[in-house]
């Protein structure tokens, strides 16, 4: 579903911050070559998180979703120097192909890339987390959720993609689409949740911005 048309969409590029050099080499070698590149970031995307990023100014980031590393590159704008990024996926064959264009970036040798699982990661890491993105798999949000929670620092953001789902938020649920469940649960308790207060933003399929009280 677009919530906006192309035109609009166009426009708003057009007006908001260039993409980066490496950022846009990054899309187009996504685009030719690594399946699905639809669920890389992308420009203005990839600006707001920027932006997010700058005036947060984390320390320690974690991104759960790591794909071609377009989103890592962007929320790596605003970190501090003596900060890291800890970026998590299952798909093995995308950690070269992450790795290379991080090592081009000022940022490769602040994103530490974590293979596997992330209900299984989350709980080794011992840091504490000033933002946190999640991007990956629906029926874990929930989980993911939880799981984040006790190494956040206070007001610290958590950003969720996909939280529009393509409007299927707006539809009647089919009995099996455990995704969309998923997602329509989240976002109530994003919403409810007093540990957390919560704008939903329309920016592509929806990004959450919540804040840790």
């Amino acid at each position: 579903m677009h919530f906006i048309s192309p035109e609009l969409e166009n426009y708003i590029e057009q007006h908001s911050e260039k993409e980066p050099a490496l950022l846009a080499a990054l899309n187009k070698e996504t685009y030719q070559k690594i399946l699905l590149p639809r669920m890389l970031s992308g420009h203005f995307q990839g600006r707001v998180l920027s932006m997010l990023s700058k005036l947060i100014c984390p320390v320690n980031i974690l991104e759960i979703g790591t794909y071609t590393g377009y989103s890592a590159l962007c929320l790596c704008e605003g970190i501090q120097e003596s900060g890291h990024l800890h970026t998590i996926d299952i798909k093995e064959e995308l950690v070269d192909f992450q790795r290379k264009h991080f090592d081009k970036s000022p940022w490769g040798k602040q994103i530490v890339q974590h293979l596997g699982e992330a209900v299984e990661i989350i709980p080794t890491l011992t840091l504490k987390f000033d933002l946190v993105f999640i991007d990956a798999d629906k029926e874990n949000y929930l989980n993911y959720f939880e799981l984040i929670l006790p190494k956040m620092n206070k007001g610290g953001i958590i950003l969720s993609d996909n939280v529009l789902w393509s409007g299927k938020v707006l539809e009647p649920l089919q009995p099996n689409d455990l995704s969309t469940k998923i997602i329509m649960e989240y976002n109530e308790l994003l919403k409810n949740d007093l540990r957390v207060e919560t704008v939903l933003l329309p920016i592509r399929d929806g990004l959450t911005v919540s804040r840790v009280l």
